[in-house]
């Protein structure tokens, strides 16, 4: 079973419409998402968490799928995908992707859904941090010191966890007023520790308005791919 929390508006990308229905590639964003989910075989159930005042999503000829069902989320990440949970009632694991990510590889689908096979805890797509990481005070735009980033990991999306634990986990964070950026901050919050996943990196999340060409390009690269494996 999985979940794709699609209720914010992204404020960010500074357009008309919620992020996840801009076109990249000939479909919307969310289309993508979800694609990328439905062609794997053990993945026959999504749940799409939408804003109470979505009228976009329906619209859509993906939502006429089967497979498909529509809840409406809450005011933050953590109400919507525990709205989610509720609504699915009752499963083994739960994915949670975010449906503004359109370019997960199926390899790296896999590679998490392989988790199911030796982890009790469950584990998250990441890619490790390349890049060189500064910290600064709160409130200061000024350098306080570098971060070793041999330990940094960029936390990515699909993320996969028992269905009861997560629940449980998540119920608990928002009881405790914790900060919930991702399902696993949940589980962290509650002690557990989920396995990290090694994910490509073109596996990004569009936020800005800069982001749609980059993942226009990585789309249409895979797509070129496909098509010479074919030939």
């Amino acid at each position: 079973m999985a979940i794709v929390p699609a209720a914010g508006i992204g404020s960010r990308m500074q357009a008309d419409c919620p992020k996840q229905y801009l076109i990249v590639g000939g479909k919307t964003i969310i289309e993508h998402a979800i694609f990328s989910l439905l062609s794997h075989p053990r993945i026959q159930r999504i749940i799409v968490v939408i804003h109470p005042q979505d009228t976009q999503f329906s619209r859509l000829s993906i939502a006429e799928d089967p497979r498909i069902s529509i809840v409406h989320g809450g005011d933050e990440r953590a109400d919507s995908v525990m709205a989610g949970l509720q609504q699915a009632g009752q499963a083994e694991w739960a994915l949670v992707h975010d449906a503004a990510r359109p370019c997960l590889h199926p390899n790296d689908l896999e590679k998490l859904l392989a988790i199911t096979e030796h982890s009790k805890v469950g584990g998250i797509l990441a890619a490790p941090v390349r890049d060189t990481m500064k910290r600064s005070e709160p409130g200061v735009q000024a350098i306080a010191h570098t971060v070793d980033r041999q330990a940094l990991w960029h936390a990515l999306t699909p993320q996969l966890f028992p269905f009861e634990l997560l629940k449980m986990c998540l119920s608990r964070a928002l009881q405790d007023g914790a900060v919930v950026t991702d399902e696993a901050s949940a589980l962290e919050h509650c002690g557990y520790h989920p396995i990290l996943i090694s994910g490509r990196s073109d596996n990004i999340k569009v936020t800005r308005p800069e982001d749609l060409a980059l993942a226009e390009f990585y789309l249409t690269q895979r797509q070129s791919q496909n098509s010479l494996e074919c030939n």
